[in-house]
């Protein structure tokens, strides 16, 4: 059996190499579960594939055809359906992401055979291919097209344990092309520029709980960590393949176990990796000790989910993110003493706050020389399957929905789309091992 995994051709507004690692975190799961089928993971859209090589791609003749979708690839996901339908006819397509995972009705619009929606999207496609591999497997958690008619899962596909959850093989993914999107740090992008970036995908699912967030509904609100021994064997591993600058954790919250977060630096320093590293987690979820042994370790970033300092808008924030003034100051100078950069994620247009508001609060960012990047509030929640493809876009954190464009619109978008924006500095604290 032959599997191409892919993600179609797009132009992303924001780009995370996180968010991709599931192309690649899929395939390493087919390839376990099916190890004598032939699987090809291919990340269309930060490559910039032409729809011409897309085709080259296709003629290849796949029995199974994975498309990820997310808020931005579904601009060309009709195409891409088409261009698979036409040059390979006996393919099966199903269809898996961030987006499926909120509103698994709405591709019942598309020419596809399944949809995998909540859960972890390599048991969904598992479930799907065994269904194509073998006449007599019905598939239950994904939805499925029989007979020109869409069929509801009975429930939805298996969460991996924390030991099963599958790591990407390196050699695969398209580092060069996602440096080139990090190399303009205007675009606020979560990368480093001018520095080659491992991702590696720590852990999932979040307890936090923000309601602007898809996490807890993709993955659940318990949090599956890998063991720190797989961590640390993963990293080296990579790094005896390729040639990597730093390493970026890739965990909702990163530090969201205490303890855990401290073995890790203590593995961490023991190891030969010796690279920078950064992550992702919450304030709440940071104290001075932790943020001081990360800095002793090579921790150069740490982003928060800072969203506002304005207290009239933490009505609509979970407790763990109100947070006053006060506490983000103490916090900053620790994460500068630390030789930390704190990137702060800003909502634009939370409920509860102001234009004003906004300002105060990437004011204090850039007090304490940190790094704001700003997003539009997005209410997943609104989203239907009855909209049309450029409504659901539009739910890419980048625009309002035009009934809940605040009057202040104008203003934010400025903010956003600020050329001016400092840029961050970090770059300068991690040596180059790559040629240049």
């Amino acid at each position: 059996m032959k599997i191409l995994v892919l993600w179609p051709p797009q132009v992303p507004s924001y780009f995370n190499a996180g968010h991709h690692l599931t192309v690649f975190n899929v395939a390493s799961h087919l390839r376990t579960v099916f190890p004598s089928a032939s699987v090809r993971a291919v990340d269309a859209a930060a490559l910039n594939v032409t729809w011409k090589a897309l085709g080259d791609l296709l003629t290849e003749q796949h029995d199974v055809v994975a498309l990820a979708n997310d808020f931005d690839s579904i601009d060309s996901l009709h195409r891409t359906v088409r261009y698979t339908r036409e040059l390979a006819p006996k393919a099966n397509i199903v269809t898996f992401g961030r987006l499926s995972s909120q509103l698994p009705e709405f591709f019942q619009r598309f020419d596809l055979d399944a949809v995998v929606g909540a859960g972890d999207p390599e048991t969904g496609v598992e479930d799907f291919v065994r269904a194509v591999a073998d006449e007599t497997h019905v598939s239950t958690s994904v939805w499925s097209r029989v007979a020109g008619r869409w069929r509801a899962p009975v429930a939805p596909p298996r969460l991996l344990s924390a030991d099963e959850l599958p790591l990407p093989d390196v050699t695969e993914i398209p580092y060069g092309a996602y440096e080139q999107m990090y190399a303009d740090d205007t675009a606020r992008f979560c990368g480093i520029p001018q520095r080659r970036e491992l991702v590696v995908p720590v852990a999932r699912g979040c307890p936090v709980g923000c309601d602007f967030c898809d996490i807890p509904g993709r993955e659940g609100r318990t949090e599956r960590r890998l063991s720190i021994d797989r961590l640390i064997e993963f990293i080296e591993s990579a790094t005896r393949k390729l040639d990597f600058e730093y390493v970026s954790m890739y965990a909702p919250t990163f530090t969201l176990r205490r303890a855990w977060s401290f073995d890790f630096c203590d593995a961490y320093e023991r190891s030969a990796i010796g690279l920078p590293w950064k992550c992702t987690t919450t304030l709440h979820h940071l104290s001075d000790e932790l943020v001081r042994r990360m800095g002793e370790t090579g921790c150069v970033r740490i982003s928060v989910g800072l969203e506002t300092l304005e207290s009239s808008g933490h009505a609509a924030l979970p407790r763990a993110k109100h947070i006053e003034q006060e506490r983000f100051r103490t916090t900053a100078e620790a994460c500068g003493k630390a030789g930390i950069e704190l990137n702060c994620f800003v909502i634009l247009g939370l409920p509860g706050t102001s234009a004003e508001g906004v300002e105060n609060t990437i004011r204090a960012v850039r007090e304490v020389n940190g790094r704001v990047r700003p997003t539009i509030y997005t209410d997943f929640g609104r989203m239907s399957a009855d909209m049309d493809e450029a409504s659901i876009a539009s739910f890419n954190r980048q625009l309002f929905q035009p009934d809940q464009c605040p009057p202040d619109a104008e203003h934010y978008y400025r903010v956003l789309f600020d050329p001016l924006a400092p840029i961050t500095l970090v770059s300068e604290k991690i040596p180059r091992r790559t040629p240049e």
